[in-house]
């Protein structure tokens, strides 16, 4: 019952039970829905993300080739001949929190550049590789790769 009071004072109108179903779930998991966002201010939305995640936590990103219409649509399309427009479609959650943008083919570089440059600030937490343990195993396996080979007479 105060879910249902607190849907009605936020949107000032009576509201469905699926909208109690989706308040109660967030409410009881912690999770909130995804969020469209535009590709600046999910690029910001994802800076925070990473800063929030710097010392506990991880932060997935995916992206994936997506033309927004359903398969009936598409093959409407294709169909008629009309030529399909694919977007990029990116993904960020921390576990908590999920957010998405589409990139069209116009964005796409600028949208990648900037991207990049947030990826690079955030790679800080990283571990470093060990790279002396490599190369060891490396030269063990050449030296033994060496002694089984028979010299040629």
């Amino acid at each position: 019952m105060l879910v249902y009071g607190l849907l009605r004072c936020y949107h000032g109108s009576r509201i469905s039970c699926c909208d109690v179903v989706k308040l109660a779930n967030i409410l009881r998991t912690g999770k909130t829905e995804k969020v469209h966002l535009q590709p600046d201010p999910f690029l910001n939305e994802l800076t925070s993300m990473f800063e929030k995640s710097t010392e506990t936590g991880s932060v997935w990103v995916t992206l994936k080739r997506s033309s927004l219409k359903s398969k009936v649509q598409r093959n409407k399309m294709k169909t008629a001949g009309s030529p399909i427009e694919y977007r990029c479609l990116v993904r960020a959650t921390d576990g908590k929190k999920t957010i998405a943008t589409s990139v069209g083919m116009k964005d796409h570089q600028r949208f990648q550049a900037s991207y990049a440059t947030i990826l690079k600030a955030h790679m800080t937490a990283l571990k470093k590789r060990e790279r002396k343990d490599k190369k060891k195993a490396v030269e063990t396996d050449k030296k033994e790769g060496d002694s089984k080979k028979k010299p040629k007479v």
